[in-house]
């Protein structure tokens, strides 16, 4: 009996944890909307800023895709679009020509110091 109340407990926590992750992922998706962005645009961007903070700074998009929580080929897509909407650019790799670099552009800069504080926000709203 004891081993399926502790069971229950952990599935319940499991649960909530689920729960708050996918409310605050909502909220930052409409928070960040109307720029254009969802959670995960923002997310990258976010790590890239980290990763890479004064301009011209590149990074690996290996070093993102174990960070982030988007399979390989989701990640590649999402850079694209990224890129596609001038917030990024990428190289290869002049040392090995199946490495990718990507940075950000100023306007990627930008977008991303323009809606940190409402990435913040939510965070602060939904985690405490």
């Amino acid at each position: 009996m004891a081993v399926n109340a502790a069971g229950a407990r952990l599935e319940e926590q499991w649960r909530d944890i689920l729960s708050v992750h996918a409310r605050t992922m909502c909220e930052i998706d409409r928070a960040l909307h109307p720029h254009g962005l969802g959670a995960s645009d923002f997310e990258v961007l976010d790590m890239l800023a980290a990763e890479a903070p004064a301009e011209g700074d590149q990074c690996r998009v290996q070093n993102l895709a174990g960070r982030v929580h988007l399979s390989q080929s989701a990640l590649s897509r999402l850079i694209g679009r990224l890129e596609k909407d001038g917030l990024v650019e990428r190289s290869v790799c002049m040392e090995d020509r199946r490495g990718v670099w990507v940075a950000l552009t100023r306007k990627g800069r930008d977008l991303h110091a323009e809606v940190l504080p409402l990435q913040r926000e939510v965070l602060a709203r939904t985690l405490s």
